[in-house]
């Protein structure tokens, strides 16, 4: 009598997750996932609706302040060339608006000490403004700051910096042009800043 074959146990499929129940900690880190996911969706909404708000109050300064723009100084062109490294240049004014000036601008957004006179003309001619404070009203410089993360581009944004001795007074420069504002005038700054950014020498974009 011939003896019967051992039959082999067949091998078992690798198991595949198609959605099941998860473990538990895969559970909890996709709870967690979830809501870092749905919170930064809520936040960046947040961000989005509260620069839309910006825009348009900053818009409607716009509209009212055309008239303040008659009293913008114009200044002769007093040249576009770059300092060589370690070079400096003294002007006649502590807010310059032309001349000689550093090869790298200084970038938009707020400082709380004054920057270098030679980089602020040079963003200047990339078509940046430059607002100059010292001790404005905390709601003055809550304004000026909302202004400087709405526009921040290199090439049309704005640089907020102090300048000893203003006291309250706030001024507004561009490529050539200033207005010194005292007491603070929010629809004539918004006007400066919508007629001058962007329209630098160098590149200009609006």
């Amino acid at each position: 009598m011939t003896k019967s074959k051992k039959r082999t146990k067949p091998k078992q499929p690798a198991k595949i997750n198609w959605g099941g129940k998860a473990s538990s900690g895969t559970g909890w880190f996709n709870l967690i996932l979830g809501l870092v996911a749905a919170a930064a969706l809520i936040g960046g909404g947040v961000y989005w609706w509260q620069g839309r708000a910006v825009n348009a109050e900053f818009m409607a300064l716009v509209s009212q302040g055309q008239a303040a723009l008659e009293q913008v100084e114009d200044f002769p062109n007093l040249g576009r060339t770059h300092l060589a490294p370690g070079e400096t240049r003294s002007y006649d004014t502590s807010t310059p608006t032309s001349g000689a000036h550093d090869p790298f601008p200084t970038n938009p957004g707020v400082y709380g000490s004054p920057q270098p006179p030679t980089k602020l003309v040079h963003s200047l001619e990339h078509g940046m403004i430059v607002l100059y404070y010292d001790q404005p009203p905390p709601e003055v410089m809550e304004q000026i700051k909302s202004w400087s993360s709405l526009y921040s581009g290199l090439w049309d944004g704005i640089v907020v910096t102090r300048l000893s001795g203003l006291g309250p007074k706030v001024i507004a420069t561009a490529w050539r042009k200033k207005l010194e504002l005292h007491p603070f005038d929010p629809a004539a700054v918004a006007a400066f800043i919508d007629a001058y950014r962007g329209r630098g020498p160098e590149n200009k974009v609006r």
